[in-house]
């Protein structure tokens, strides 16, 4: 081999290390944004790496689409591979791993990683795994090729580097969840447990409100609602002398909130709804509902938004099981607590009786409120001290938040996990916005819905042009539904920092802009 031939190796070899680390440094984010579910690696990689990922992001430099480069560059590889040409099929190699999926950045925008203790293992495990494959390749006749699959198969790598350290980490999380057990049982506090598909932060943040009348309540605090962050949540906050513990639940799938109700078990369960969030991950509705109902095993009283058609179902079910069920809601007749606009005033009835009222509050959801009051009321809250309490309620942190910016614009910040029922009820407050000129909503859609998800950023976009809202697009995740819903010229931008710009610098005092939903930049 000659001086330059073995400068041209080594060059590659370096090259192919290059490109191993960039994808990992971008796959190591997307799988500990996606709370190191192994299945979310396939759904990134087909987001971004399958033909529908050639975007607006590539529109103004690449004129191949809808086909990838990443694609265009593993035909390339394949090729070269067939033909003999080795050389060639590395630096095709090196091209994927160093520049693809573009757009989907080395250091992340809105996320960056955290080199966690279960970052570091995973990161070490599937670099043991790319050396295995460079290894074994050194006995083939071939040897750079088991090197480049390495690169080329990072994800697969890093979901299996999560496989073999599963068993490791669900100890790790045991020995945190004995900690929490053994303070839950000295500290004996009454369990408030919260779950629905959405609505669950918000009541949770509203029930503590409602009883800052009691001494030592605690709150999970934002949304720390699985095994982990529950846990976390006990041992970090639970004191002496807590006395109530309101414990969000989440799940992804069925077990979950079984799970969680086994070691922290609630006396009182909320269920705020049912809907079609997380149905990615979940399949189907009846999955989800199954899902929910999980929370109600160990309750004594189960708190139910009956505006919800499912939930409505649960009550006999419940109460025939000899579990005494508080109804909630705002369009209900049957709710035993309800939550009702009247001229601009929201009107509490409990057992159908108006107890008083409050001015309706921009953003809040009055089901949710309801659920609540319930919840206070089975606690043991007078109806005086509630009341008392309403006027403190206010809505949770980007959730339908109304604002005036300086610009004289009205901006209404829903940017945290918008849902189906939450933006439409947002859509609905920018139409009934007073003294607005010009209306628009940024959105990058809506998702993890599953076969739902098309037809419901549909419908979203339609709500949008039904008020008379100019619609923006956000990214591509859901552009095509959202364009097709809109049926006419929408603003397109790759990135949510850019059409916050194009807001500022378009809209004027008078104008009124709704954030609908912000996706983190591992999403296209």
């Amino acid at each position: 081999m000659s001086v330059a031939d073995a400068a041209l190796d080594t060059a590659l070899g370096i090259g192919l290390a290059s490109a191993f680390l960039a994808q990992m440094a971008r796959w190591l984010r997307v799988l500990q944004r996606e709370h190191y579910e192994p299945s979310s690696m396939r759904l990134f990689v087909a987001r971004w790496v399958l033909p529908s990922a050639a975007s607006a992001r590539t529109a103004k430099w690449w004129p191949f689409r809808p086909i990838t480069p990443a694609l265009v560059l593993a035909g390339g590889f394949l090729v070269a591979l067939i033909f003999d040409q080795d050389r060639w099929a590395i630096l095709a190699t090196i091209l994927f791993g160093v520049g693809t999926p573009w757009g989907l950045s080395l250091r992340g925008r809105t996320g960056k990683l955290a080199w966690t203790r279960r970052l570091r293992m995973l990161a070490v495990i599937a670099l043991f795994l790319a050396l295995v494959l460079v290894v074994v390749g050194l006995f083939l006749p071939r040897p750079w090729i088991l090197a480049a699959l390495a690169v080329w198969l990072v994800p697969l790598e890093l979901s299996g580097a999560v496989g073999l350290r599963s068993s490791s980490e669900r100890s790790i999380a045991t020995s945190f969840v004995e900690q929490a057990v053994a303070r839950l049982e000295r500290i004996r506090p009454l369990i408030v447990g919260i779950t629905g598909s959405y609505g669950k932060t918000s009541t949770k943040n509203h029930l503590a409100v409602l009883l800052q009348g009691h001494d030592g309540v605690v709150a999970s605090p934002r949304s720390y609602n699985n095994r982990a962050g529950l846990s976390r949540a006990i041992n970090e906050n639970l004191a002496d002398g807590t006395t109530i513990f309101i414990a969000e639940m989440g799940t992804y799938g069925p077990g979950e909130i079984a799970e969680l109700c086994s070691w922290c078990p609630p006396e009182i369960s909320v269920v705020t709804a049912i809907g079609p969030v997380h149905l990615e991950r979940m399949k189907s509705l009846d999955a989800i509902e199954r899902a929910k109902f999980e929370i109600t095993e160990t309750a004594r009283v189960v708190v139910l938004n009956v505006d919800d058609e499912r939930l409505a179902t649960w009550v006999q079910r419940l109460e025939s099981s000899g579990k005494k069920v508080r109804t909630a809601g705002s369009r209900s007749d049957s709710a035993s607590v309800r939550v009702v606009e009247r001229e601009g005033q929201w009107e509490i009835l409990i057992d159908g009786t108006p107890r008083g009222s409050i001015p309706v509050v921009p953003g809040l959801q009055p089901t949710n409120l309801a659920c609540a009051i319930g919840a206070a009321l089975e606690i043991g809250t007078g109806e005086t001290e509630i009341l008392r309490q309403l006027q403190f309620v206010m809505p949770v942190a980007n959730r339908a938040n109304v604002a005036v910016a300086p610009s004289g614009v009205t901006v209404i910040d829903d940017t945290f996990n918008a849902n189906p029922a939450s933006a439409k009820a947002s859509i609905a407050l920018l139409a009934t916005l007073p003294r607005v000129n010009r209306r628009v909503v940024v959105t990058p859609g809506l998702i993890e819905l599953g076969p739902e998800q098309f037809d419901a950023n549909l419908s979203l976009a339609r709500d949008v042009r039904g008020v008379g809202a100019d619609l923006v697009v956000v990214g591509r995740t859901n552009a095509a539904s959202l364009e097709r819903g809109y049926g006419a010229k929408v603003q397109r931008f790759a990135r949510r920092d850019q059409a916050v710009t194009w807001v500022r610098t378009t809209l004027a005092s008078g104008d009124g802009v709704l954030y609908l939903n912000d996706l983190p930049d591992h999403y296209p």
